[in-house]
Order: structure tokens, then C-alpha cells, then sequence
């Protein structure tokens, strides 16, 4: 249970440390905004693609309690 905890806490950090940064770049980029600045197609997909990946996190940080705790 040890190995699945730090496994699932790993995944975490890097869910957490990796995908921030990345909406910064798709902030960003050109193709994020329309000419008149309003969030196109492709802000608003990476943004639910981030989102997921941090309840993902959340979902690890959890399970990998449960998994040292003996609740799994």
C-alpha cells in the first residue's frame, strides 16, 4: 500500500506542479482570445483539460490517504 500511496501522491505533484504553468502559456497564446477578447474554443477546452487534471490531483491526494491510512 505504501508503493500505491506514493504513486498516487506523485501523480499529484506533478498534476499540481506541471499543468498551472501550462494554462499560463495557453493564456497566453494568440489563439486563446478572439480579435475583440473574448476566450475562443481553444482557451476554453485546455481550461476543462487543466481543471480535470487538478480534481484528478485532488482524487490522488485523497486515495493515497486512504491508502496509508489502511481505509483502501
Amino acid at each position: 500500500m505504501i508503493a500505491l500511496a506514493v504513486l498516487l501522491f506523485v501523480n499529484a505533484a506533478f498534476n499540481v506542479i506541471v499543468w498551472p504553468r501550462f494554462y499560463k502559456r495557453v493564456a497566453n497564446d494568440p489563439r486563446a482570445r478572439d480579435a475583440e477578447g473574448r476566450a475562443t474554443t481553444f482557451l476554453k477546452v485546455h481550461a476543462v483539460l487543466i481543471a480535470l487534471a487538478l480534481v484528478i490531483a485532488l482524487v490522488s491526494v485523497i486515495a493515497g490517504i486512504a491508502a496509508l491510512t489502511g481505509a483502501l
